[in-house]
């Protein structure tokens, strides 16, 4: 009975810890999407406008995850799976906007695209050391924010790569391969998330 009322005020001071824990990323996301989408609008780059959406997604994401904390089993593995989708889109809007800058030619300005992925890097790192005590204490839904903190790391290493190589080269191409790289990325996460959320929702029905 004392082992019980142990293990039950352990899981109740894990359950706090993460949502605090998924509150606090939450709004390093959306707070870091507002200043990276403006710095994108303003120097046309592709890989910070991916990744700007991708800060927000992984908002919402951390929204969702705390609204979804006292689902069951069941429920988490369904939401998980909607998540999964959601991921896809900043890949899709990631598409269109690298038509349109290899259509127009235009090379965004390389060092506020540099500094801009260095201070994107800084943040998912955090996020991503936040969360990965946390990431199988909620199922699919954490795993979903774990991976696409991990994700983007890599991603803004490769925006701040881009940044480098745009001003030697002064050509377009590194801010769209690095654009299409991170949408490659955010369907990689996708496949893993939904695939953790199938075989959640299949161990709630046996």
């Amino acid at each position: 009975m004392k082992e019980e009322q142990q293990t039950s005020s352990t899981d109740i001071a894990t359950n706090r810890a993460l949502r605090v824990t998924v509150r606090n990323v939450a709004v390093l996301n959306l707070t870091y999407f507002g200043i990276e989408f403006a710095v994108a609008l303003a120097i046309g780059s592709v890989a910070l406008f991916a990744d700007s959406v991708d800060f927000l997604e992984d908002g919402a994401i951390n929204l969702l995850i705390l609204a979804g904390l006292g689902f069951s089993v069941a429920q988490r593995a369904k939401l998980g799976m909607v998540l999964a989708l959601v991921i896809l889109v900043p890949g899709l809007a990631t598409l269109w906007t690298a038509w349109q800058n290899f259509s127009s030619g235009l090379v965004p300005d390389a060092l506020p695209l540099t500094v801009t992925g260095a201070g994107a890097l800084a943040v998912n790192a955090i996020c991503a050391w936040m969360l990965a005590p946390f990431r199988a204490a909620g199922g699919s839904l954490t795993r979903a924010a774990f991976l696409s903190a991990r994700n983007d790391v890599a991603a803004n290493v490769a925006i701040i790569g881009a940044g480098l190589l745009t001003s030697v080269t002064h050509s377009h191409w590194p801010d769209l391969i690095v654009g299409l790289g991170i949408a490659a990325l955010n369907a990689g996460a996708a496949h893993e998330v939904f695939e953790a959320a199938r075989e959640e929702h299949a161990q709630s029905r046996s």
